[in-house]
């Protein structure tokens, strides 16, 4: 008789309801981690030096995917279509969750609706730059070059929309003076020139920036964030200087498609955090000049936020729509 109850039951059994996927020990199995730029570069070396600890951390091997196109674009998109089950995830930055959603009005991705914050990993500032063959030593001096020969400087940037470019144009804005914008196909070039005489003035990420301040060949003025760079002390931040509003960097984080559950948002969070409180990792993110910036979910939220906020503003004030 109990054998005849139990044949019974089972068709009802079979049909509850089966636990989702992370409702079983998260992770369980490989992990994927989209890195928005091809493979090589400061961002790269970002996302595979945290993903080497946290994988171990976690217990599961987390597999760096370069998808690079489009701005970063694609790779949002295709972030943005995963399951949101924590198996997925991104490395978000200053172009896909700041400068590009504030240039681009035809963006195919929502950086907000799409997207679940996990974590921030760190920033770097931009440091502004003049050839060294000026007759320029501070911040103040340069202002006044500028206002002496209007029209006659000129900056390079990474391209149109980049952080290189609408940090110098908050500048320009800011100190009320005026220099012709060129853009380059990627921040090389743009040295290139800028080493050669042929431009004046750039606001390179410091990461780049380094060797050639080394070198004598450029000249640091000023650089953006809150505080002095530990690489660079002797160069102050514009804010110091007076030029409020400059606490913009060139930032890395992870995001999960929208609708992580909690508990593996929790896990990944958790995890992340105590990844980046590991000495090992602030020492080979050094070489970025990259500092760990650990902080919760919610307010790394806020902080993309208010980044795209920020470049949205300075976009609209100086016209810069590249989908127009």
């Amino acid at each position: 008789m109990r054998r005849r109850e139990l044949i019974a039951a089972l068709p009802a059994a079979l049909a509850l309801p089966q636990a989702p996927a992370w409702a079983q020990a998260f992770p369980n199995r490989v992990m994927r981690y989209i890195v928005p730029v091809a493979a090589g570069g400061g961002s790269d070396l970002v996302g595979r030096t945290v993903c080497e600890r946290w994988g171990k951390l976690l217990g599961q091997t987390i597999i760096v995917d370069n998808i690079g196109g489009g701005g970063g674009a694609i790779a949002c998109q295709t972030t943005a279509k995963a399951p949101a089950d924590g198996y997925t995830l991104m490395q978000g930055y200053v172009a896909t969750h700041g400068t590009s959603p504030a240039t681009r009005s035809k963006l195919p991705y929502d950086p907000i609706k799409d997207f679940t914050p996990v974590g921030m990993i760190g920033g770097t500032p931009n440091v502004l730059v003049v050839d060294a063959n000026l007759p320029i030593r501070s911040l103040a001096e340069f202002v006044a070059y500028l206002k002496k020969n209007p029209g006659k400087a000129s900056y390079g940037s990474a391209g149109q929309g980049s952080l290189t470019h609408l940090t110098m144009e908050l500048f320009k804005q800011a100190s009320a003076t005026f220099m012709l914008h060129i853009p380059y196909r990627g921040i090389a070039p743009a040295f290139n020139d800028l080493l050669g005489s042929q431009t004046q003035a750039m606001f390179p990420g410091l990461a780049a920036a380094l060797p050639h301040i080394r070198s004598g060949r450029v000249r640091p003025l000023a650089v953006t964030g809150t505080a002095r760079h530990p690489v660079v002390k002797d160069v102050p931040t514009l804010i110091e200087l007076g030029y409020k509003g400059f606490d913009a960097i060139q930032w890395y984080g992870v995001v999960g498609p929208a609708g992580l559950p909690a508990p593996v948002l929790a896990t990944l969070h958790d995890t992340l955090n105590k990844v980046l409180t590991g000495p090992d990792l602030r020492e080979r993110l050094a070489a970025e000049a990259v500092e760990p910036m650990p902080m919760s979910a919610a307010d790394f939220g806020k902080y993309i936020k208010a980044d795209i906020a920020r470049w949205t503003a300075i976009a609209r004030e100086r016209k810069i729509d590249l989908d127009a």
